[in-house]
C-alpha cells in the first residue's frame, strides 16, 4: 500500500487492511508521512527528536510503521517472571570511576590511523549507538596528527603574547580561579563525511560516515576574559595565532572578532576535566566552527596583524575549486542532517513499530525544521524536533 492509496481512501479506512483480508482494519487516526508508511498518533512520542542550534548537535525524529503485519511483542501469559540469579546473591562492590557494563562492549570508537605513524589519524564516534545529543566523553571523536601528548599538568603553560600590552602566562590552577562558563557545543572535524564524495554510496553504518562530529558541554574561561586582561591592541591585531603542545604542533588562525564573541578555553568535558585524547589540561573552544580550530592542549596565543598562513591553513584544511585555486578560512560549520537509526549493521526484530531517529546541527545557527523521506525523496514529512 502506498501513501498515495492511503491518502485517497482515508476517508474510509475501515477499507485498508494491514496484512491482507483476514487483518484488523487500521486505526482511524493515522495520517499519512513520507514513503507511505504510518504514523500513530496515540503512539507517537515527543520525546524521539531533539533540536540542534549553533553551539549543539541536534535530533530529528517521528515514529512510523516499518511494515503493516503483527506487531513485534510476544505476548506472553499474565505471570510474574522468574527470579533471575542476580537477585539471589549481593552485588558488586562500589567502584572509585563508573564504567560501561561489559554487555555494551562493542560500543567503541572505530579507529583509522596511519600505518606509517599511528598517531596520524582518527577515531569515529559511534552515532549508530547513542541516544541523545550529548556525546559520552570516552566515545568522542578523536583526530590526531602526532598523537596524543602526556602532558603533565603542573609544568603546562599558556601564553599570551605579540600585539598585546601585558603579555600573560598562565598555569592551569591560575585558570581554574577565573569565573566559569558552560555551553553546549558540537566540534566536527572538516573531512568529516568526506565518504560522501564516493561516485557509488557507501554502505555503512552512520558513524563510520559522519561519526567525526560530537556533542558535549563544554566548561571554561571566555578567551575575551583573557584578552582584556594581556590588554589586547584592537587596532592592529586581527587575527589570533592559537597553537597546541602536540608533537606536531598543530596550530590555526583565529579572527579576534571571533575570539571575543563566543571563544573560550575550556577545561571540563561533560562536568570532569577534560580527557587527554581531547586537550587535557585545556583547550580552545570555537562554537559553530570547523574541528580544526579548535586546538587542543593550547599553550600559545599570539595576537598578530594577519593570518599566520601555518601547514593547516596552507597545505592541509583548504578546499580545491574547480579552477585549481583554494578557499581557505572558511571556518563556519554548515547544516548538516542523517539518520541514526535503522542503521547498517542494525537488525530489524521483525514487523511492528520503529522509531526513526538521527542528527541535525548547524554552525550558523538554531536548526528551524527537519524534513524525513522513507521513499527515496519521493515525498517528504516533517519531523519533531526536541531542544536538549
Amino acid at each position: 500500500m502506498s501513501g498515495n492509496d492511503f491518502i485517497k481512501d482515508r476517508r474510509n479506512p475501515r477499507h485498508l487492511s494491514a496484512g491482507g483480508p483476514s487483518a484488523d482494519p487500521l486505526p482511524v487516526d493515522l495520517i499519512p508521512v513520507a514513503g507511505g508508511g504510518l504514523l500513530h498518533r496515540r503512539l507517537f512520542l515527543k520525546s524521539g527528536a531533539v533540536l540542534g542550534s549553533a553551539a549543539a548537535l541536534g535530533a530529528a525524529g517521528t515514529f512510523a510503521f516499518a511494515t503493516y503485519g503483527e506487531e513485534s511483542a510476544t505476548e506472553m501469559p499474565p505471570m510474574p517472571p522468574a527470579t533471575p540469579p542476580w537477585m539471589k546473591m549481593p552485588g558488586g562492590p562500589f567502584t572509585n570511576y563508573g564504567r560501561p557494563s561489559p554487555h555494551e562492549k562493542k560500543v567503541i570508537r572505530w579507529i583509522t590511523s596511519n600505518q606509517s605513524s599511528p598517531g596520524n589519524g582518527v577515531s569515529w564516534t559511534p552515532l549508530q549507538d547513542l541516544e541523545g545529543v550529548i556525546t559520552p566523553n570516552g566515545l568522542h571523536f578523536e583526530r590526531h596528527h602526532n598523537g596524543v601528548p602526556a602532558i603533565i599538568p603542573d609544568r603546562h603553560r599558556l601564553l599570551i603574547h605579540g600585539l598585546v600590552a601585558r603579555p600573560l602566562t598562565f598555569m592551569v590552577d591560575d585558570l581554574l580561579r577565573y569565573p566559569m562558563m558552560s555551553r553546549l557545543c558540537f566540534v566536527e572535524c572538516g573531512g568529516n563525511s568526506n565518504a560522501g564524495w564516493n561516485p557509488r554510496p557507501l554502505q555503512a553504518r552512520a558513524g563510520h560516515l559522519h561519526g567525526l562530529a560530537s556533542c558535549s558541554e563544554w566548561s571554561g574561561v571566555a578567551l575575551s576574559v583573557l584578552l582584556d586582561e594581556a590588554r589586547i591592541d584592537r587596532s592592529r591585531a586581527k587575527w589570533l595565532y592559537a597553537e597546541g603542545a602536540d608533537a606536531a604542533a598543530v596550530g590555526a588562525s583565529i579572527p579576534v572578532a571571533k575570539a571575543f564573541d563566543n571563544a573560550f578555553v575550556a577545561l571540563y568535558q561533560n562536568g570532569e576535566r577534560l580527557r587527554p585524547e581531547n586537550g587535557y589540561p585545556m583547550r580552545l573552544l570555537i562554537p559553530g566552527w570547523e574541528g580544526v580550530t579548535h586546538i587542543k592542549w593550547l599553550r600559545r596565543l599570539k595576537a598578530v596583524a594577519q593570518p599566520m598562513m601555518s601547514r593547516e591553513e596552507t597545505s592541509k584544511y583548504t578546499e580545491l575549486v574547480p579552477d585549481g585555486t583554494a578557499r581557505q578560512f572558511t571556518f563556519v560549520m554548515d547544516a548538516k542532517s542523517l539518520i541514526t537509526a535503522p542503521s547498517l549493521g542494525k537488525k530489524m526484530r521483525g514487523p511492528g513499530l520503529y522509531q526513526i531517529t538521527g542528527l541535525a546541527w548547524s554552525g550558523r545557527g538554531r536548526i528551524a525544521r527537519v524534513e524525513v523521506s522513507a521513499d527515496g525523496g519521493e515525498s517528504w514529512a516533517e519531523a519533531e524536533l526536541q531542544e536538549p
